[in-house]
């Protein structure tokens, strides 16, 4: 019997002790009467058939603050409220493989139960691997899209912020990663978004194939912010899951600002002071912690690529400010590139990998680092170029970088469904650069 199990008998036998509810505000919910640490859940209205679940986030000498996860539709003063004597737990194991689970790790797809023999219930909360015990990235990650392979390697345990404004193709450009990635696991954390996408993105973007070594975590904009916050955590811890197995991860969330949003409305909640751009200190804290939990370990990794959904444009607003110090690197789609229909849009001059010389040989960053100093050339003289100013002749570096640009333009791009493998990459930069 797994630890998870015995955990659920223990809490199962011990008395039960019910509270009622005293009052409810906003998102919280005060509970008096029940015996309760922070962290735990407390279920309100309990019947056979489930009440509703809510977590204590903050205690008194008499009275929890709780905070539910789900509608508070119904509740009223003097509710029964029950201990249920720990936190929320998590399935792990293979037998998620293939499924759709919502932000509490439950199965949504329409499937069979889980069965509590085939998988391990445990606590949302782990530890994050000590520095000293990680190993090093050494390895590259091949993602199926040439710019990335080549001009923003992946490392497997890097964890790669990928930063746009709405609507320029930051899913899109995770899809595509997903289906070409070399990875043994794929996890997806689907956090905040719309509820027309996911069907789309499970159907048309991942298909059966892709299903069958993928699992999903799903929290929509409608769920309450709580939900939607754990969802993110969900979806890290079972990926930790399968790196104690010694198993590379790719690890998808789409987005980590969604996530912060989500906790600026608990925050808030809770009586939180909100500092910048109306962030509470709890989001900032948040991140780092859920983002260090990807990563290597003493066994396995976990390679985290997290959408940063930048306000207005501003690549600089707290929040993609704060990831891109954490994080290891960072990809930027521009919306100019988009509408042109440039896809992936990515702006290579301003994405870079942390890891790129530590996972790619030096012959190849060579011909990367070329391609790049011929892009720079080119974007320092482009506006005189459209004005008739610049005379050829004038920069051989530039004139160079002119003679090659249809065929760096060719090779950056690469339509949705097409995926190429990492070595016909460098051979068709090196092409590019040698001619």
């Amino acid at each position: 019997m797994t630890m998870g199990l015995l955990d659920r008998a223990r809490a199962a036998a011990r008395p039960q002790v019910t509270g009622s509810v005293v009052g409810a505000m906003g998102l919280t919910l005060s509970v008096e009467g029940v015996p309760a640490a922070v962290g735990d859940l407390v279920e309100v209205n309990p019947s056979p058939q489930g009440g509703l679940l809510a977590e204590v986030v903050a205690v008194a000498r008499e009275r929890l603050t709780c905070m539910p996860l789900g509608e508070l539709s119904g509740v009223h003063a003097g509710a029964r409220v029950r201990a249920t004597g720990m936190p929320l737990q998590v399935p792990v194991g293979e037998a998620l493989l293939g499924r759709v689970l919502d932000g509490l790790g439950r199965p949504v797809d329409g499937g069979p139960p889980l069965d509590p023999q085939s998988l391990e219930f445990v606590d949302l909360a782990s530890e994050t691997p000590h520095a000293l015990t990680r190993t090093r990235v050494a390895e590259p990650l091949t993602s199926g899209v040439r710019v990335l392979d080549t001009m923003v390697p992946l490392g497997r345990g890097q964890r790669l912020g990928i930063f746009a404004g709405s609507g320029v193709g930051k899913s899109t450009l995770l899809a595509q990663i997903t289906r070409g990635t070399d990875a043994d696991v794929r996890v997806i954390g689907l956090i905040g978004e719309r509820g027309r996408e996911v069907r789309e993105f499970l159907e048309e973007n991942l298909g059966e194939e892709g299903m069958a070594r993928t699992v999903v975590v799903v929290a929509t904009s409608d769920e309450p912010p709580l939900v939607r916050l754990k969802a993110a955590f969900v979806a890290t811890r079972i990926a930790e899951g399968f790196r104690d197995q010694g198993r590379d991860v790719l690890l998808t969330m789409d987005s980590i600002t969604r996530t912060a949003m989500a906790q600026r409305e608990v925050g808030l909640s809770a009586g939180e002071p909100p500092a910048t751009r109306g962030y509470p200190p709890s989001v900032f804290a948040m991140m780092p912690k859920l983002l260090e939990k990807a990563g290597t370990a003493s066994v396995g990794s976990i390679t985290g690529l997290y959408t940063v959904l930048v306000d207005g444009d501003d690549h600089n607003e707290p929040i993609a400010d704060t990831a891109r110090s954490i994080l290891d690197g960072h990809v930027v789609l521009t919306r100019k590139l988009a509408t042109a229909g440039h896809f992936p849009a990515i702006d290579v001059l301003e994405s870079i990998s942390r890891v790129a010389t530590a996972v790619v040989p030096p012959a190849q960053m060579a011909d990367a680092r070329e391609v790049r100093r011929l892009m720079g050339a080119l974007r320092d003289v482009k506006e005189l170029i459209e004005i008739g100013a610049y005379q050829a002749g004038t920069d051989p570096l530039v004139d160079r970088a002119r003679q090659l640009a249809p065929a760096i333009e060719s090779f950056l791009q690469q339509p949705t469904g097409e995926l190429t493998p990492a070595g016909d990459s460098w051979a068709w930069l090196n092409r590019i650069v040698r001619s």
